[in-house]
């Protein structure tokens, strides 16, 4: 069940924007598959649990059933714990290997925890199920989005540049990149959402409409949606270091935002 969740397809983002980071100082491939990894397991733990007929109950993943639907919810649920489990094992592994001094070490460590916890994948999954009601629309949108998706893009970017060994100044630009880079993909999956199909998109197409779900083009209209998302691709360009060393960070920025599936 592990397996058919982690390596049954996918685009692998999360793990390449961290070996594109880590490229950016002190680079050991090793550590950065593993790390990659260790990023992709927790990413596949929070999709399980997210296509969980209590959550948002979504029957295909990847062009294939979703883990569940294989294998079961029990023993789905147990796939996804045992995922987020093994992703912090790698991780811990990973910055050993590394030889980070022990704040930065730590401070790595403590990011990816807080990343996977309630202030931000898992608070935005809550957020996803009963948005905060002090909130309008837009601001329910981007609080959710902010946690549910951007959080672990930024980490992946921040946690290449402390795997790097990157001044912290310089890991800090990656991390606000990254922000700005998940709230942009989310907004592209939005949109795809409404003009994708299923085939293009491994996964239900019409979904969050079908489930009256608030999403930005839901409540700003597609074309200005699209507009915030190319907005906030070239924001994040901009922390971006110069030089043919980002070239490929650069690149696979673009693909975030210019895709289709």
């Amino acid at each position: 069940a592990m397996a058919h969740a982690l390596l049954g397809g996918g685009k692998r983002l999360r793990p390449q924007l961290l070996n594109a980071a880590m490229g950016l100082g002190e680079y050991r491939e090793d550590l950065a598959l593993r790390a990659g990894a260790g990023i992709e397991m927790l990413h596949a733990y929070s999709l399980i649990h997210d296509d969980l007929p209590c959550m948002d109950d979504d029957d295909l993943r990847h062009g294939r059933p979703s883990c569940h639907k294989v294998y079961g919810e029990a023993m789905a649920i147990l796939a996804g714990d045992a995922l987020q489990a093994l992703a912090f094992e790698t991780l811990t592994r990973v910055v050993a290997d590394a030889k980070l001094s022990a704040s930065a070490g730590l401070a790595a460590l403590g990011e990816f925890a807080r990343t996977a916890g309630p202030l931000e994948l898992v608070g935005g999954q809550a957020g996803d199920l009963e948005p905060p009601r002090e909130l309008d629309g837009e601001s329910q949108v981007s609080w959710i989005h902010a946690r549910k998706t951007a959080a672990l893009i930024r980490c992946s970017l921040s946690l290449g540049a402390r795997l790097g060994k990157l001044p912290e100044e310089e890991c800090a630009r990656l991390s606000r990149a990254g922000q700005l880079l998940g709230l942009a993909f989310q907004i592209v999956d939005d949109i795809l959402d409404l003009e994708a199909s299923s085939t293009e998109l491994g996964k239900t197409a019409g979904k969050d409409q079908a489930l009256g779900k608030r999403t930005l083009p839901s409540v700003i209209g597609v074309e200005a949606s699209r507009r915030r998302a190319e907005g906030q691709l070239e924001e994040a360009l901009d922390l971006l270091p110069s030089g043919p060393e980002s070239e490929p960070l650069k690149t696979l920025a673009h693909k975030l935002v210019h895709r289709r599936f």
